[in-house]
């Protein structure tokens, strides 16, 4: 189902979402205005992005007064069916290509996506490993119970391409919706070890463990960011999502883990 709104309704909440702010005069007397951004957008972006996303919609409402950043963090894969389906959305933060692109070719994203991060695998295990998990092969032993991401969601896409990788064979294990509801189902006791983002583990902060995958086995996830072309406000859209690629949006994804594009 394609998204559709009315361009008139369009035209003026977008007029309604930026002020002039007035620069200097040109050689002409004529005076140079810049467009200062303001309102309301609400930004679809992978779970794997919750704690770093969040903080970055903190420090871009304080550095630009009289703006509001919402969010709706789920699977990718989830987000781009609402998205179709006519969610309002203003920006799409992906953890995969796949799902951005099945956006693109439904003609729902003005302009070219951008990757502006990467994020690797890693093993979440209990605290203090109590049961010796080492590598892959270790999470499909007899006794361990292995939970993934569904294998429709990035993260669960990834995690099969690393145990092929491994020459792992994994049969059919529990599975979760998204990133953060996999890795919780390790950190409640609920399962033994579970294959998601280096960042997800990081972020929680000691109520799981995490096990490196080494490189040849890894598969490195490429997060792509796009304004969706009916957003009520592509003013603030564009705004937000150049301080996502900024200097300083990158340092921030830095810190929780992500790495550069």
């Amino acid at each position: 189902m394609t998204r559709r709104r009315f361009v008139g309704a369009f035209a003026v909440v977008t007029l309604a979402g930026v002020a002039a702010t007035p620069l200097a005069t040109d050689a002409h007397g004529a005076v140079r205005t810049a467009v200062t951004p303001k309102g309301t957008i609400t930004v679809f972006a992978a779970s794997s992005l919750t704690e770093a996303f969040t903080k970055l919609g903190s420090d871009f409402e304080r550095a630009h007064p009289n703006t509001s950043i919402s969010f709706n963090f789920n699977a990718s894969s989830t987000l781009a069916t609402q998205i179709t389906q006519g969610a309002p959305a203003d920006v799409f933060a992906s953890a995969d290509s796949t799902n951005m692109s099945k956006l693109v070719d439904d003609g729902a994203i003005a302009g070219a996506p951008v990757v502006f991060a990467r994020n690797r695998l890693e093993i979440a295990v209990e605290p203090k490993n109590p049961l010796k998990i080492r590598n892959l092969a270790d999470t499909i032993a007899d006794g361990v119970t292995l939970v993934l991401c569904a294998a429709v969601v990035p993260c669960g896409k990834y995690a099969l391409e690393s145990y092929a990788k491994a020459g792992v064979k994994v049969s059919v294990v529990p599975t979760a919706e998204n990133a953060k509801a996999t890795l919780t189902k390790v950190a409640l006791g609920e399962a033994d070890a579970a294959v998601v983002y280096v960042t997800d583990i990081d972020a929680a902060k000691g109520d799981v463990q995490g096990v490196v995958i080494p490189r040849r086995d890894n598969v490195v996830a490429a997060y792509p960011i796009g304004i969706l072309k009916d957003t009520a406000n592509h003013a603030l859209s564009k705004t937000f999502t150049d301080y996502v690629l900024s200097a300083r949006g990158q340092r921030a994804l830095r810190r929780f883990g992500f790495l550069s594009p």
